[in-house]
């Protein structure tokens, strides 16, 4: 064998075949090659040049080392995508550009939508405070239905808190969301716009849309078991428009902070859940009541404080971003937990409390602008 490879490198090279078969030294064709060899090496000849090596399959560009695929296999909360090609950006601070301004300008946005949704529903509950009185002496002269559905599902909406009421339509959205994955037809759709990755061709509305999209079952379990045991006390404290303002703020900044983290160490892949937004509810709570008990759903035996929690959930983040740990994105649960820490500390000063100016011009807009002429009061 050593000698029947010796020899086709020479025929292939164009080299020639004295040394190699010791008979003179003059260069051979393949054909006098073959008659020297005899019948069991040109058989071995043929069967050797007959198989071309496969060309080599496009494969998603990425900056990770390891084995092929690697980098978007790491997690079994991610799908599979092994025909999906991203498209890392030779310049990538430029890349992080568009991701930022989308970031201020939605959160910009969304403090600014709750702060007049607000004013509305303030608005709208002291109007239906009669209308409301009116409704319960209609119920209780009109004849009960026993077993109504609807009487049920009324009695069990009623029975929720305010945090729990708010968190249901989030709940629901991301139940949808995960139905949707399992559909194999939109599996590059879902792929495109519900997970967020800097090398990917759309940055900006996957950032938003991926804080609702769960491809693993026991993901969204747990993601949303913590935002419904901790939806009554984030929304005791912020109020349902604020809580609503900072949970979809929270999804976005976690995910800038994960593309940032991306970008600056070439770990290029996919991220989706809403652990980002779900780490900002969980910090905000601790940082505001650090005294609370908690306990894991698995060993509720052992209870320790939020305090505590906070801080060996920040360590845990730290160690994985730094060391490349692959099975969550760490960039952003931290991302997240650092902005409820800081929203609890300074941005409710900040943000919601100047609200009034906003407030304001809406409030003119509102009882000025049907009228004609522009007068003012």
């Amino acid at each position: 064998m050593a000698l029947y490879s010796w020899v086709q490198r020479g025929w292939r090279c164009g080299q020639t075949w004295a040394p190699l078969l010791g008979g003179g030294y003059r260069e051979l064709s393949a054909t006098q090659a073959r008659q020297l060899l005899g019948r069991r090496f040109n058989l071995l000849l043929q069967q050797k040049c007959g198989f071309r090596k496969a060309p080599r399959k496009v494969e998603p560009r990425r900056s990770d080392t390891g084995s092929s695929g690697e980098a978007y296999k790491r997690s079994a909360l991610i799908p599979p995508l092994e025909e999906t090609v991203f498209y890392p950006s030779p310049y990538p601070v430029r890349t992080l550009l568009k991701p930022f301004f989308f970031t201020v300008g939605f959160t910009g946005c969304a403090f600014g939508s709750a702060a007049i949704w607000q004013y509305e529903s303030l608005k709208s509950r002291v109007q239906s405070y009669f209308d409301g009185i009116k409704a319960d002496w209609l119920d209780s002269i009109r004849p009960q239905k026993e077993g109504n559905l609807r009487k049920e599902i009324n009695k069990w909406w009623n029975s929720l808190s305010d945090g729990q009421r708010t968190v249901t339509g989030i709940i629901a959205a991301n139940a949808l969301v995960f139905c949707l994955w399992r559909v194999p037809s939109l599996h590059r759709t879902m792929i495109r716009y519900f997970t967020s990755n800097p090398a990917s061709k759309v940055l900006c509305s996957p950032m938003l849309l991926s804080t609702f999209s769960h491809f693993s079952l026991f993901h969204m379990a747990a993601n949303m078991y913590v935002l419904w045991s901790f939806s009554t006390s984030i929304v005791n404290i912020l109020g349902q428009e604020q809580f609503v303002a900072v949970y979809l703020s929270a999804g976005v900044i976690s995910n800038f902070v994960s593309y940032v983290c991306k970008v600056a160490t070439g770990r290029y892949g996919p991220s989706l859940g809403a652990s980002g937004a779900i780490m900002t509810v969980l910090a905000a709570v601790c940082t505001k009541i650090p005294e609370g008990r908690l306990a894991i759903i698995f060993l509720p035996v052992f209870t320790f404080t939020a305090g505590n929690a906070l801080k060996a959930i920040i360590a845990m983040d730290t160690a994985g971003m730094i060391l490349g740990w692959k099975f969550f994105d760490h960039a952003a649960h931290l991302g997240g937990a650092l902005f409820g820490i800081w929203y609890i500390t300074y941005g409710h000063e900040l943000i919601w409390k100047n609200r009034e100016p906003l407030v304001k011009i809406w409030h003119e807009i509102r009882t000025n602008g049907p009228k004609k002429g522009g007068g003012s009061k």
